[in-house]
């Protein structure tokens, strides 16, 4: 039954990715460029959102679809981690024009070319398990 739930929320988000434009390779284009806002505002409500869900789940002790208490890690502080993350992960979205999440939304949207970058991002995550106890974390 979970199983269902999950995939019935994925539709949702996926046709929600696509019908707001979030998986348009344009729409991302425009965003680098600084020429539109609308993925800065697709992204800032997220995060806005984000921001009170997260504050929901820690004051009110909110429980997990398996019961468990959600925890939260304390955060590392190294700065360099961070830019050089986010550095990575921006230049794979702008030569990929598209984050993780809309990647699937775009092979469901029938974008089959997509598929080569879900490929190289199933690979770079083996590449990452295979060599994350060498890293500084």
């Amino acid at each position: 039954m979970r199983t269902l739930i999950y995939l019935l929320i994925g539709i949702v988000f996926g046709i929600t990715m696509f019908k707001s434009e979030a998986a348009s390779w344009y729409r991302i284009y425009e965003m680098f460029r600084f020429d539109s806002f609308h993925m800065y505002g697709i992204i800032g409500t997220s995060l806005f959102f984000g921001v009170i869900v997260t504050q929901l789940i820690k004051r009110f002790q909110i429980k997990s679809f398996y019961g468990e208490f959600i925890k939260f890690p304390p955060k590392q502080k190294s700065f360099a981690r961070y830019a050089f993350g986010g550095i990575l992960f921006g230049l794979g979205w702008a030569l990929a024009g598209a984050c993780p999440g809309p990647m699937f939304t775009l092979v469901g949207a029938g974008f089959s070319p997509i598929i080569i970058t879900i490929l190289a991002a199933l690979l770079g995550t083996f590449v990452y398990g295979l060599l994350k106890d060498k890293l500084p974390h």
